[in-house]
């Protein structure tokens, strides 16, 4: 694993995070400017979310006050963890219906673009989504069988959930619309995904599978639903089936130039 600047920020001991006011213009920052953004991009299971959450503009919201409506809707958590965690951690808290949220903000610096998930990718990006059954049935699905999976087998579910959770598009009858929270919690991203210079493919999850990414650029392609309810189905198919049959067939050739030395 990569090592990190940043520190998660550790709860007082009634469960308070304090976060400096600098932190809190950061999120300011962030969520104001891309509740514009998704306008008409983002799907509205997503923006039914985000009007169950209440986001505060003004603060870094509370793990507690996600949990309260996660809790209602899914039966799902957040969890705070540090800034970087194993794959085994992951696929623990999915399969425990609770979502890992890193307790730090990115710097100014860093406001369009970082590596690392932080709380505003994790809480903006894709918490309103885990609000949703279906696609909370399906990341639960997800984490139970990365648990059983080998290390190999791992690597072939991450492009799966990279292509849907972090980075899916959906087809509704108002048009193209975003639900991955990769996409959803940047701007440009947000703006790029739904135009003309990606490539956009019918979702496919074996096509999915056998699809290279980079996590420090644009994605190249992008695989589209025909509708949300089609997670929840690929979560009742079996998908480690699908996992042997893409090992067998191998991976597709990058759409991306190798990452400079």
């Amino acid at each position: 694993m990569k090592n990190t600047q940043y520190l998660a920020r550790e709860p007082d001991d009634s469960g308070f995070i304090h976060y400096p006011e600098s932190e809190h213009q950061v999120w300011n920052t962030l969520i104001t400017r891309q509740l514009d953004v998704i306008q008409n991009r983002a799907c509205q299971e997503y923006l039914d979310g985000i009007e169950q959450l209440g986001l505060p503009l003004e603060r870094i919201p509370q793990l507690g006050e996600i949990n309260r409506v996660l809790e209602a809707t899914t039966g799902w958590r957040v969890a705070r963890v540090p800034a970087l965690i194993p794959f085994q951690t992951f696929f623990e808290l999915l399969a425990s219906k609770q979502f890992p949220v890193a307790t730090f903000i990115r710097t100014p610096e860093e406001l369009d673009y970082l590596q690392e998930p932080d709380i505003f990718h994790e809480i903006f990006g894709h918490c309103p989504m885990l609000t949703n059954p279906w696609f909370a049935e399906f990341t639960h699905t997800y984490g139970k069988l990365g648990l059983q999976a080998t290390k190999e087998q791992r690597v072939y579910l991450a492009r799966l959930y990279w292509l849907t959770i972090e980075f899916g598009l959906l087809d509704t009858p108002a048009g193209r619309r975003i639900y991955g929270g990769g996409i959803l919690s940047s701007p440009k991203e947000t703006l790029y995904a739904l135009s003309n210079d990606p490539e956009h493919q019918p979702f496919d999850p074996l096509e999915a599978m056998r699809t290279p990414y980079r996590i420090d650029i644009l994605q190249p392609v992008y695989f589209v639903l025909p509708e949300l309810k089609r997670l929840f189905e690929l979560a009742q198919e079996d998908i480690m089936a699908l996992v042997q049959h893409a090992m067998q067939l191998g991976l597709h050739a990058p759409k991306f130039p190798p990452k400079a030395a």
